[in-house]
């Protein structure tokens, strides 16, 4: 099970945090493949861990839907299924309409500001055919409005959601298109003109959009 070992370690974690944050990512990636088998102590040396906090993280990357663990067996990473998009991006699209709509009561000018400068950056990464760059510079672009409703329980559940698209959006080579920048733009203007309706509309279709672009 090969894994690389020159990571970046974050840190103010946990080592429980820290194993689960890089073994998520490295399933995310296809550093761990599908069907692969997890060794707990090849991870804890690579990780530079004990055994104990890579055990614990796996629990919650099996709850998370990430890895399976068979009992006195073995702990392989899930397979993915292209199918299972159709039910990902619905729940997600939902939730991250009601972010924009929330969001929009408490926007400020630096937060507008934020928001044009990271769809600018997401339109150099589209025009320069950087599938991954934008990719990463989209999902900062939705996080930063779910952190701006400072809603916890939102902010929890979208965090699970968007590690599982990220990892679809990898393993089914999805692209992001040019028309996810004038649906930023969009976004961004209806929120900073206090039309919650309007932001909350697009929001949901540039997910959904998506959808049906994949299929």
């Amino acid at each position: 099970m090969p894994v690389p070992a020159n990571h970046s370690k974050p840190v103010r974690q946990s080592a429980k945090e820290s194993a689960f944050n890089q073994i998520q990512q490295w399933i995310i990636d296809g550093t761990l493949l599908p069907g692969e088998k997890l060794n707990d102590s090849e991870l804890a040396k690579s990780l530079g861990v004990s055994r104990t906090p890579v055990r614990e993280s796996l629990q919650l990357l099996e709850a998370h839907g990430f890895v399976k663990m068979f009992p006195a067996k073995a702990t392989q990473v899930t397979k993915i299924e292209r199918e299972a998009i159709n039910d990902l991006l619905p729940p997600l699209a939902a939730l991250q309409s009601l972010s924009a709509e929330l969001a929009t009561d408490q926007l400020t000018e630096d937060h507008i500001f934020q928001l044009e400068q990271i769809n600018d950056r997401f339109a150099q990464a589209i025009h320069s055919n950087n599938d991954y760059a934008a990719l990463k510079v989209d999902e900062e672009f939705h996080q930063l409005i779910v952190d701006i409703t400072n809603n916890n329980y939102i902010q929890t559940v979208l965090k699970s959601l968007q590690a599982h698209v990220r990892r679809h959006f990898f393993y089914n080579s999805i692209e992001l298109t040019e028309k996810s920048i004038e649906e930023h733009r969009l976004i961004i203007e209806a929120m900073k003109n206090g039309n919650k309706d309007e932001a909350a509309t697009v929001m949901k279709e540039n997910w959904l959009r998506t959808l049906k672009e994949f299929k």
